[in-house]
């Protein structure tokens, strides 16, 4: 069980972040092998990191794809409209001499419509690549939320109150029981550690989206993580400060 090191020290590298997670993951199996359930959260966490190391190897050809169908349709509507307004044009100009002055709003009205709309086209068209990347970047990002959750579900169960005036001498009764009434304080205090580090981990996966999108929304969800896993960290050591009166074996 070798700790990994870091190399990138210019951007967050979504490698080395998975490392780290299997390395707590690691760390998990010798300390608190009774305790699949906080495995299983690091394993779905370096799921969701793999997910993005693919999509940021993939995310440049599938831009490049949709930039080139958006432009070929913003050609295309730019065409049909200009083929529109042309014939207009030519139409109410073959009937000028017949056509009274208010006559002409109906035409003058069709061709605004039709550069409106065209122009509501081509604009869609040119976000189209923005908004396809945005929308799978906020997917991932309500996985790692409701993660955090997952990962801050685990340790509500652990209250330290169940090992503060115990005896140290105290054992389980059933070694393979999980319970948070046969856990020692030593197992109660790795436990809550690696809770908070399974929560800053999913921070540092959201903060892998923010290295591939500047878009607004995302860096909001982003920010909106992090505070979130922040704040449930904080609780988390409220609670490991209470051990700090157990007695030591």
């Amino acid at each position: 069980m070798a700790e990994p090191r870091l190399t990138s020290y210019e951007r967050l590298d979504g490698s080395e972040v998975r490392a780290v997670i299997s390395f707590l993951g690691e760390r998990i199996d010798d300390y608190l092998p009774r305790h699949p359930g906080l495995r299983a959260a690091t394993e779905e966490l370096g799921k969701v990191v793999d997910g993005l190391r693919d999509r940021g190897r993939s995310a440049p050809r599938q831009r490049a794809a949709l930039l080139l169908v958006s432009r070929v349709l913003i050609l295309v509507v730019a065409a049909v409209s200009f083929v529109a307004v042309v014939i207009a044009v030519r139409d109410a100009v073959a009937r000028a001499g017949k056509l009274a002055a208010f006559e002409w709003l109906p035409v003058l009205e069709s061709l605004i419509n039709d550069l409106v709309f065209a122009g509501i086209a081509i604009w869609f068209l040119l976000s189209l690549a923005d908004r396809v990347v945005r929308n799978d970047l906020i997917h991932r990002l309500h996985h790692l939320r409701s993660l955090a959750h997952i990962i801050d579900m685990h340790q509500m169960s652990k209250d330290p109150a169940a090992v503060l005036g115990r005896a140290p001498s105290a054992a389980p009764e059933d070694p393979d029981r999980i319970s948070p009434r046969t856990m020692s304080a030593r197992d109660y205090g790795l436990y809550l550690e690696y809770c908070s580090e399974l929560l800053s981990l999913t921070s540092k996966a959201a903060a892998l989206c923010a290295e591939e999108s500047t878009d607004a929304l995302v860096l909001d969800t982003v920010s909106e993580i992090e505070n979130l896993t922040t704040g449930m960290s904080r609780k988390i050591w409220q609670k490991i400060s209470l051990l700090r009166d157990v007695p030591r074996e």
